[in-house]
């Protein structure tokens, strides 16, 4: 017997086969990270468990194999077929059922208050009707209630899940009293404004991308009623860039003059 081998063993493994094992496993480690860190789109997840059914010969016994092939290739055909308008609409709804949620909640906690925050649906956009009580206090532009930064925070949840294509547009009101003042801010053009921009600001410190974020202000120019409470209020409006690119790239009725 020579020194140094093992009769009751086999030859060994070449060293190179080790080094494959730990390069694989280093690679299943790394693409489980990938899983793990990826948003799960659970339509997509179940078409491919599918196709890979199909491919690895996996499929249901009770069903012809032509059958279920054919029934694969049209759900794919439709899907690839599927309206963007019909898609983007749907995503407008799902966003706007989890902003009505957080709605729910903040109402809950300003139960005791007369004012609600209201939500506005529409085809492609929807809007949240904001009471300033809710937000700020008297002739104030600065966020400091802890109940409405919380809400907001809620909001760029929901907003950071939405498409880019989808922005958000934070519109101020006042009513119609004539408030004047030498320092900032003068008239109600400069409360409306700063409010909204106030409002951009937490929306920015809650990781929301500025690009996807518009200001706008109207002082006591677009009243809801008659009601100065009313019209005191902060709109949100949530529509997206492309509906209104498609709105805007319509031939209008001096260029079909031409």
């Amino acid at each position: 017997m020579a020194k140094g081998k093992c009769p009751d063993c086999p030859k060994c493994l070449p060293g190179w086969l080790v080094q494959f094992g730990d390069l694989m496993s280093l690679l299943l480690v790394f693409f489980i990270l990938l899983l793990s860190m990826a948003v799960m789109d659970k339509k997509k997840v179940e078409e491919y468990f599918t196709i890979m059914k199909k491919a690895m010969g996996f499929l249901d016994k009770t069903t012809n194999l032509d059958d279920q092939s054919e029934e694969l290739n049209q759900s794919q055909g439709e899907d690839s077929q599927q309206d963007p308008e019909d898609s983007q609409s749907s995503q407008m709804n799902e966003a706007a059922e989890e902003v009505e949620e957080v709605v729910k909640q903040m109402n809950e906690v300003s139960q005791m208050q007369s004012e609600q925050i209201e939500i506005v649906k529409s085809q492609n956009e929807f809007i949240l009707d904001i009471p300033t009580t809710l937000l700020f206090r008297d002739d104030e532009y600065e966020l400091t209630n802890t109940d409405a930064k919380a809400f907001i925070a809620k909001v760029a949840r929901v907003i950071r899940t939405m498409p880019n294509t989808f922005s958000v547009e934070i519109i101020g009101h006042t009513d119609r009293s004539r408030y004047k003042s030498n320092d900032i801010p003068r008239d109600n053009w400069d409360i409306s404004a700063l409010r909204s921009i106030s409002v951009v600001k937490e929306l920015i410190k809650n990781r929301i991308d500025p690009a996807q974020l518009k200001v706008s202000a109207h002082a006591s120019y677009k009243p809801k009623s008659d009601i100065a409470t009313e019209n005191r209020r902060v709109e949100m409006r949530f529509f997206s860039e492309r509906g209104q690119n498609d709105v805007f790239a319509q031939e209008n009725f001096f260029d079909r003059l031409e």
